[in-house]
């Protein structure tokens, strides 16, 4: 199994409208083709995990790359893994208020990192921070 971390910038603003159209397309699609992961969007830039078959994932990454909505697109972490890291979600999301920001480990680091276009090295160790506070406590929205 594929594990896929990317960061990109949206080309426009996302509402809560905008992003809760893009998650009902993505998990309907992403259950069909066995995918899971999660996403992040703060600010205009997107964090998302994918992971299932590496072909499907794969596939899914070129069409990602394609989608006109994103820009500056850079793959953080790119793992075989055993077992998923979130396999009850199709599309795991929960939105951060700038009040919860500094309670989520590793959420203001990973996107600063992100923002900064540098090395990407840098953000894994506090990427990872976050996947685990998301897997042991954010609710599994499907």
């Amino acid at each position: 199994m594929l594990s896929v971390v990317y960061s990109s910038a949206a080309t426009q603003s996302f509402s809560e409208a905008d992003l809760a159209g893009l998650l009902t397309v993505s998990r309907r699609t992403n259950h069909s083709s066995h995918l899971t992961g999660l996403l992040l969007y703060r600010q205009g830039r997107f964090l998302q995990i994918l992971e299932g078959p590496e072909g499907t994932v794969r596939d899914r990454m070129a069409i990602i790359t394609a989608d006109r909505r994103h820009t500056r697109l850079r793959v953080l972490i790119e793992e075989t893994r055993n077992q998923r890291q979130f396999p009850d979600w199709t599309m795991g999301y929960e939105p951060i208020s700038a009040t919860m920001s500094d309670d989520v480990p590793g959420y203001e680091q990973t996107f600063a990192d992100a923002e900064d276009d540098g090395n990407p090295a840098s953000t894994i160790r506090v990427l990872r921070e976050l996947i685990r506070w998301y897997q042991d406590r954010a609710i599994p929205l499907r």
